[in-house]
């Protein structure tokens, strides 16, 4: 159980329902303005953040959706999904402009790079792949991890790429050199997320051990660990200022904390199944999360 009790109650601002299966990603456009969702019902939706309502209904993928995320420039939205394969939406023209094949597994995630030229996925293959997203190609296969790939985060100049794994390691990536500058290890489980802080100094990682654990880039080495949970920690997202981290959880419920500080500041509670996916908005105004019980919810961060 959550050993966490809340600090300070707070109340979605919206709840945002039509996914007829659990909801497994989220993510913002550049502008706020828009939100996509991937879900168990082999779809994506993308929702009008102001209107708390669904504008599309993106089909294609022919199993689950595990992953979405919007290019810098919010023109392209990239799915990854259970049928191994990963998409390329026109976010305006709400159709499918290309279909990446070279996965063997399932693509768990899916990440572009600060400038939008490239795109990573991870996979059930154990592989991580970046593409050229001009030519639509494969330009580097990844390989070192020895458990599924359940993560993949740019840092925000674009030259490191971090990685997790069920083999209970994050790694580093030189992204040019296409080689791995560091394996960080400390969790006891899986490694379900990873996320840069927006300076890129810390990387944030959570795990099936319910903990938290922050890294100095640089160093290579755990600056802290975030305790509270048994088990179960799948998600994990800095606000856009770096000061706050949201994770979410096995017991449906999301925790806040205090990056400086260490300390938890308000636990999110009106999921009533596991919280798959957070994300700030660009304004770090709100936060959305996923749910197992099929719905997203929009909170005020303040």
């Amino acid at each position: 159980m959550n050993t966490i009790p809340p600090q300070q109650r707070r109340s979605p601002s919206a709840t945002l329902t039509g996914h007829t299966e659990p909801v497994y990603s989220v993510a913002f456009s550049p502008d706020g303005t828009t939100l996509a969702t991937g879900s168990h019902d082999n779809t994506v939706r993308l929702w009008d953040v102001a209107g708390r309502q669904s504008v599309a209904t993106l089909t294609g993928h022919t199993e689950f959706v595990f992953s979405v995320a919007f290019s810098p420039d919010g023109e392209t939205l990239a799915t990854g999904s259970r049928d191994d394969a990963v998409r390329l939406w026109d976010v305006a023209g709400r159709q499918s402009v290309a279909t990446l094949i070279g996965h063997t597994s399932a693509v768990t995630s899916v990440a572009f790079s600060p400038d939008g030229t490239t795109l990573a996925t991870g996979s059930r293959d154990r592989s991580v792949k970046l593409w050229d997203v001009a030519d639509r190609e494969i330009i580097a296969t990844l390989t070192g991890h020895t458990g599924v790939i359940e993560s993949v985060a740019f840092s925000p100049d674009g030259t490191t790429l971090a990685t997790s794994s069920h083999d209970k390691s994050a790694k580093l990536w030189d992204v040019a050199g296409r080689e791995t500058i560091a394996t960080l290890t400390g969790h006891t489980g899986d490694v379900w997320s990873v996320a840069f802080s927006p300076d890129g100094e810390t990387l944030a990682t959570s795990g099936a051990d319910g903990t938290v654990r922050l890294w100095d880039v640089a160093g290579r080495e755990t600056i802290a660990t975030l305790t509270g949970y048994i088990a179960g920690l799948f998600s994990v997202a800095f606000s856009p200022d770096g000061t706050t981290l949201a994770n979410g959880s096995f017991y449906s419920t999301v925790q806040l904390w205090d990056v400086a500080g260490r300390h938890a500041i308000a636990t999110l509670t009106d999921h009533t199944d596991w919280v798959t996916s957070v994300a700030f908005s660009p304004d770090g105004t709100t936060l959305a999360t996923s749910s197992s019980d099929n719905s997203v919810k929009l909170w005020p961060t303040r």
